[in-house]
């Protein structure tokens, strides 16, 4: 019988990191620092782990993350939710570090999961992206919550806090750009990306930095990857609606936007939009089907190095 290689399953926090190897049944702690990651590669390297596995853990996984892949390991960064239900599937209830760990280890044992490929060219756009996204949260935070303040100085500071939320943003669409027109490649990108109307610089910048996989994937790949695929609810006589579910969730949001956009001033997609609605279907369900055409198209683009004059997806 072929021995099943180990997977190893870390639960990462700012100070520590839980590691479980399963099926070996072997687990232990270590600092999350770079003493800490020697002894880890040490102990993995002992068993000969070559899968590891780690949630997206709001950063505190990436400079371990970093090191792992350094050293040669198939890296799998997982989604939190995707692991806590398949917890709970598994009848696991009780949730600490320990136990974590030993999830995402059987998790990553049991299914199959893509390595990360690190693009290094990338990190300093996916962190500039993100916190753009950050920022324009917390700026939208504060007009909503200004819009429902009584007290005349709280309304004041709200609009002086989204203000300077906007004025932040500004300075890191400025940055973002001149990292953009600096590389060659990624400019290139931006151009066929930029050519299609009703694509703006934030939709743009975004598939830069979050979605390389764009240009390299099937339609169906990438619309599943973004989260914009129909998922099916049938069962016997029972035909439920469908509905879009996971994907990259910072991705749909500016193409989101886009879509509505495009609903308007793009002819062909406004065309395209027009056309579902007069079939009877509903706004939502139009828009969704907007969304999954620009980005299936956008992939072509760029897997042909065409603009959008002479794309098709």
């Amino acid at each position: 019988m072929a021995q099943i290689s180990p997977r190893v399953g870390i639960d990462c926090s700012d100070a520590r990191l839980d590691v479980h190897i399963h099926p070996l049944d072997i687990a232990f702690a270590v600092a999350n620092d770079p003493d800490g990651w020697s002894e880890l590669h040490r102990r993995l390297a002992e068993v000969q782990a070559e899968i590891v596995a780690v949630e997206s853990s709001g950063g505190c996984e990436r400079d371990v993350s970093r090191f792992l892949q350094s050293k040669g390991y198939s890296l799998r960064l997982l989604d939190p939710y995707r692991v806590r239900q398949f917890a709970k599937a598994s009848g696991k209830l009780a949730k600490n570090d320990r136990i974590d760990a030993a999830i995402i280890a059987l998790f990553v044992a049991t299914l199959p999961t893509r390595p990360v490929v690190r693009h290094k060219h990338l990190e300093a756009l996916v962190e500039l992206v993100t916190a753009r996204a950050q920022l324009m949260e917390q700026a939208t935070a504060a007009q909503n919550q200004g819009r429902r303040r009584e007290d005349p100085l709280l309304t004041r500071l709200d609009a002086r806090r989204a203000k300077a939320f906007q004025l932040d943003v500004k300075l890191i669409d400025a940055q973002i750009a001149k990292l953009v027109q600096a590389d060659t490649v990624l400019k290139a990108k931006n151009a066929i990306l930029r050519s299609m109307k009703s694509v703006g610089p934030v939709l743009a910048h975004t598939l830069i930095a979050l979605l390389p996989e764009l240009g390299q994937l099937t339609r169906k790949q990438i619309a599943s990857l973004v989260g914009v695929a129909p998922v099916e609810d049938q069962s016997g006589k029972r035909h439920g609606v469908r509905y879009i579910q996971g994907g990259r969730a910072a991705v749909r949001a500016p193409l989101y936007m886009a879509a509505l956009v495009a609903g308007t001033h793009n002819p062909i997609l406004k065309a395209y939009r027009d056309k579902l609605r007069e079939a009877g279907k509903k706004p939502k369900v139009a828009i969704v089907a907007v969304m999954r055409k620009i980005i299936t198209t956008l992939n072509a683009m760029l897997r042909d190095g065409k603009e959008w004059k002479n794309a098709e997806a």
